[in-house]
C-alpha cells in the first residue's frame, strides 16, 4: 500500500455532539480502507498528537492509509469505536471500562500511554471538609476524572449532588467551559487532566488539593490507553502492529528527552487548538505526566470497582479488557 501523507492533513473533525451517525465513515472498507484513529486534543494524548502533526503513524512499513479523527470526549469516541467508524483511540481508562462492559466486551485496551497527570484544583478550600457547601466541576459525567472525584468525596464522607442539597456539588462540563467558570469564581475547582490543571493554576490562581498521583500504589494509575475492538484486532493485526511500532518508538522518545518532547506536544496541540501553552504552564502540566506502555491492570480493575461502587457499570469484572500480544510482539522484535 502507498505511504500515508502527513496525518495533520487528513485530520477529520468529527461531529460528536450529534450522535453516532455524524461519525459514520464514508471510506471504502476491506484492504484500501483506510485505519482510523481517534484522539483527543489534549497533552495527556501526546503521543498522538506528534504522530499526527509529524505524519508519523501513516509512515510505517504495512500501515497503509491512515486517517485521524478528533474528538473531545471518551464517551463519544468508543460509541464510534463500538458503531466501527473508528478502528483504534487513544482514551481515558473509564469509557475503555464501561464500553467492554455494556457493548458486548469487544473492546480490548492494547497498550497504555499515560501514567498521572489529573488533578483536584481548588481556589482555596485547604481540606476536604471546607468543600461542604461548594461546586466542583468533572469533564463529563461518568469519565474518568468523574469516577476519581466521586470516589474521593465519598472517601471523605462527602454527599454528592448534581443540584442543591448534598455537601459537594459536582457538576460535569467540558475542560474549557471549566476553565471559563474557575476564573469567573463560579466553581471552587475542578478534578481535570493536563493541561488544565495547570492552566487553573496559572490563569485563576488556587491550588491542587489532590494530586491523583498520591491516591495510588507507586503513584502510578492509567490516565490515557489505547483501545480497539476485538474484530479489528482480529482483521487487520499488521496495521496495529505497525501503529503500535510508531507508538512505543514516541514512548522511547519521550522518556529519552522529556523537555524536548513536551515542546514538540505542544506545537502538536497549538495546531490543533489555535493556542500552544506558554512555557511555564507546559513544564508544570508535564511535570505530573508519565509516558507509559503499561496500561497498570492492577490500577484498572480498581478503577473498575470505583465505578461500579458508584452505579456507573453493572460488574466490575473486566477479565478479558487488557490484550498486550500485539505490542509484545512488537517489543519482542525491536530487542531483536
Amino acid at each position: 500500500m502507498p505511504s500515508a501523507r502527513p496525518m495533520k492533513h487528513l485530520l477529520v473533525l468529527c461531529a460528536v455532539l450529534t450522535g453516532i451517525a455524524s461519525c459514520k465513515s464514508d471510506t471504502p472498507t476491506g484492504a484500501n480502507a483506510p485505519l482510523r484513529v481517534a484522539f483527543f486534543p489534549n497533552i495527556t494524548h501526546a503521543q498522538a498528537l506528534v504522530a499526527n502533526s509529524e505524519g508519523l503513524f501513516g509512515s510505517q512499513p504495512g500501515m497503509g492509509r491512515v486517517e485521524v479523527r478528533q474528538f473531545n470526549a471518551g464517551p463519544a469516541a468508543m460509541e464510534a469505536l463500538v458503531a466501527g467508524s473508528v478502528d483504534v483511540a487513544y482514551v481515558g481508562p473509564g469509557p475503555a471500562i464501561n464500553t467492554y462492559l455494556k457493548a458486548g466486551r469487544e473492546l480490548r485496551i492494547i497498550a497504555g500511554a499515560v501514567n498521572g497527570g489529573a488533578v483536584l484544583v481548588v481556589k482555596n478550600a485547604k481540606t476536604a471538609a471546607e468543600l461542604k457547601g461548594k461546586k466542583l466541576a468533572t469533564p463529563q459525567l461518568g469519565n474518568t476524572q468523574d469516577i476519581a472525584l466521586r470516589t474521593w468525596l465519598k472517601g471523605q464522607k462527602l454527599s454528592i449532588s448534581t443540584d442543591a442539597g448534598g455537601d459537594v456539588q459536582v457538576i460535569p462540563i467540558s475542560n474549557p467551559d471549566i476553565l471559563g467558570q474557575y476564573l469567573q469564581g463560579a466553581i471552587e475547582g475542578a478534578w481535570v487532566p493536563e493541561p488544565w490543571g495547570a492552566r487553573m493554576l496559572a490563569e485563576g490562581g488556587g491550588h491542587i488539593l489532590v494530586d491523583e498521583r498520591d491516591l495510588w500504589p507507586g503513584k502510578r494509575f492509567p490516565t490515557t490507553v489505547v483501545v480497539t475492538t476485538k474484530k479489528v484486532l482480529e482483521t487487520q493485526r499488521s496495521r496495529i502492529a505497525a501503529l503500535l511500532r510508531t507508538h512505543v518508538r514516541l514512548t522511547e522518545r519521550w522518556r529519552a528527552d522529556p523537555a524536548a518532547f513536551a515542546t514538540s506536544a505542544n506545537a502538536a496541540f497549538g495546531q490543533l487548538t489555535q493556542k500552544p501553552l506558554p512555557a511555564p504552564v507546559l513544564q508544570d502540566a508535564f511535570s505530573r505526566l508519565e509516558p507509559s506502555l503499561d496500561p497498570v491492570p492492577a490500577a484498572l480493575a480498581t478503577s473498575a470497582r470505583h465505578a461500579k461502587e458508584l452505579g456507573f457499570i453493572p460488574s466490575d469484572d473486566i477479565a478479558g479488557l487488557v490484550d498486550l500480544s500485539v505490542l509484545d510482539e512488537v517489543r519482542g522484535a525491536k530487542a531483536n
